[in-house]
This record gives C-alpha cells, structure tokens and sequence, in this order.
C-alpha cells in the first residue's frame, strides 16, 4: 500500500475507532476506548470498544474479532494500551501475543499504574506512534482524564432558577420552576455522571429520587450513586434511598474529602445538585468545574436564592464565568459555563484503566 493511502487509511481507522468508543458507557470508571484492526493491505480485519468495567477491553475485543488475521496488522486505537492487570489482562501484552506488527494511538495514557504500553510495544519490536487525533481522544474522556491528571472528579454544578435567582418560593416550595422539556435534557445528563450529590435539606423539603428516567419515566438500568451530604438522618421512607444499594450518606463537611471518597468507588464526574448553602461551599472551597444554569422566564420577587453567600463584597472580585454554550428547551434556557476559561466542557463527540 502506498504511504499517502496507507496513512489516510489510518487516519480514517482513528476516526472509526472514536466512534466506537463513545458506544461505551460515560459513567463507567474505566475510559471509554474503541480499536480499529487494519491488514497489511488496509482492510479492516477487527473491530472493538469498552462495554463497561470487567468486560473485554477494546483491544483484546477488535483480536477476537480479526483472529488469525491480527497478526502483522496495525492496531489503531483511541488511548494508549494498557499495561496493567485489573480484571482483565494489559492489553499491550495481547497485542504482542497476537502478532501485531504496529500500533497507532491517540492519548496517552495519564495513569501510572496503567501507563507503559507504548515503551514495552515499542521494546519488543512493535512500530508505534502516538499522538493521531489525540484532542478528539481526550474529548472523548474529557472527565476521566480530568480526574486521573488532579485526584478528583469533575463537578457540575446544576441549578434551576427563576429571572431573578430564585430556587425556591418563599413558603419553600420548588417543583417545578422549568418545564418537562428542560427536565428531561437534564436527566440526560445527569445520566453521564457517576454521581449525584444533594444535602440533608434537599431531601428532607423535596423528597427526590435522584436517579436516571426513560421517556415513560421508569429507571434505567445503570444509574448513578445518590449522595447525601450532611447529618441530620435521611428518613427510613425516603425515595433517594431506593432498593438498588445505590444510596451513600456522607458527613460532607469538607467537599474535598467526599470528592476523595467518590473518587476511591471510581467516580470521576459528579452531578451537584444541592440548595444554596451547600452550593457557595462548594463554590469557596475551589471545587466546582462546570455550571449548568436552568433559567426559567419567570419571577418570584421573592424565596430562596440559587446560591448563598460567596464571601464576594465588591463588583471587582465578582466571580464571572465562560460560556461554553447556550441551549434552548421549550421555554427554558440553560447556560453551560465553566468556572475556569482553560477548562473545556465536558461535551460528548459525534460519531480508571484501574478495574472497578
């Protein structure tokens, strides 16, 4: 095969392999990964992605489909192999025992137990190169990547509020201040966290559930942790405790120290969902990445803020943020922004190695 045609080949493997790896589960603690198995003559020989924590990684899924046909092929996949054993072997080593002659990856792998794939391809004789579409990759894994670069997950902080900030009514009620079609994006995306966190307050005056509904409003089948922080008890007959054991009760002084915990149970994206007070702590404390503002063309005059008191006195240390994007359900507006500008949103692309 010519080179021109050989690397446009490749280059068009990445981008089959990128689709393939968004089909894998967001939440998973594992990243999402996806490979591409290419014949000497450019054919693609096998196909693979990352079903979820304990499944076959994407690697050793595209060998089993290629066969004897992996060997002396180029494996192009989206994130450096692995060269670590979870649950499943280091897929550097099944490359090498399949008889693979190169390898082309995106990302790096920023993990220190599961790096070195590369150096031990590249020690036993296989040709390997980094960097192809790497940006695309890291989008791909925007939030798990994040987690793995700082020791916490990412947090989005979403609220939903009226004209004039407000939460909640001043009698304290706050269902529902948008509409079903808002409502229903944001339970999307809180489907892509591996966590939802509240306070003893939310629950106790709105009862929620917390979990992830299909269109006829019934659970999905992998939901995300319900997180309650504080220590007044969380009443035996509350929805978020629910039967699944997907319940956790924290005493959630300090943000970080939950942080550490949900990061401990592989949670690397955290959906913060709390009233005002628990909110402007998180906010102070430094720990908050993404915020989702939900506003409603409406007023109340009056009720609950959407957030406390951020130790903010003057209009020069205003916290102001950057908008990522704008979106429009029904009547509603949500305004993504992210708290600091060289942050990227955590949005999907089109098309912990460590094992939980």
């Amino acid at each position: 095969m010519e080179e021109p045609t050989r690397q446009a080949r490749i280059r068009a493997a990445m981008e089959r392999a990128l689709g393939l790896a968004v089909r894998g589960p967001e939440a998973d603690p594992n990243p999402r990964v996806g490979c591409v198995l290419l014949a000497p003559d450019g054919r693609v020989v096998g196909e693979g992605w990352h079903r979820g924590a304990g499944t076959d990684h994407a690697e050793v899924m595209a060998l089993a489909d290629a066969g004897d046909l992996a060997r002396g092929a180029t494996a192009v996949v989206t994130l450096e192999p692995c060269n670590h054993t979870g649950r499943t072997g280091p897929c550097a080593q099944a490359l090498l025992s399949a008889g693979v002659a190169e390898v082309v990856f995106a990302q790096a792998d920023p993990t220190a137990e599961a790096a070195g794939g590369a150096l031990n391809l590249r020690e036993a004789g296989v040709v390997v190169t980094a960097g192809l579409l790497a940006e695309r990759a890291e989008q791909v894994n925007q939030t798990w990547t994040f987690a793995r670069c700082t020791g916490r997950p990412w947090v989005t902080w979403k609220f939903a509020a009226t004209l004039d900030g407000r939460s909640a009514a001043a009698d304290g009620t706050s269902q529902w201040i948008t509409g079903e079609p808002m409502r229903r994006a944001m339970n999307a995306r809180r489907a892509r966290c591996g966590a939802v966190v509240v306070g003893t307050g939310t629950v106790l005056a709105d009862d929620p559930r917390l979990t992830v509904r299909d269109e006829q409003d019934r659970p999905v089948a992998e939901q995300p942790l319900r997180v309650v922080l504080g220590n007044r008890p969380v009443p035996v007959h509350a929805r978020v405790r629910g039967d699944d054991g997907g319940f956790r009760q924290l005493p959630g002084a300090d943000p970080l120290a939950v942080l550490e915990e949900l990061a401990s149970e592989g949670i690397h994206r955290v959906w913060l969902e709390g009233g005002p007070t628990l909110a402007a702590a998180w906010w102070r404390a430094g720990v908050i990445d993404e915020v989702i503002a939900c506003l409603a063309p409406a007023l109340l005059g009056a009720g609950s803020p959407a957030v406390a008191g951020l130790g903010i006195d003057t209009i020069a240390d205003i916290a102001r943020l950057q908008i990522a994007h704008v979106e429009r359900h029904g009547d509603d507006i949500a305004l993504i922004m992210l708290a600091e500008s060289p942050r990227t949103a955590a949005e999907p692309v089109e098309a912990n190695h460590k094992e939980k």
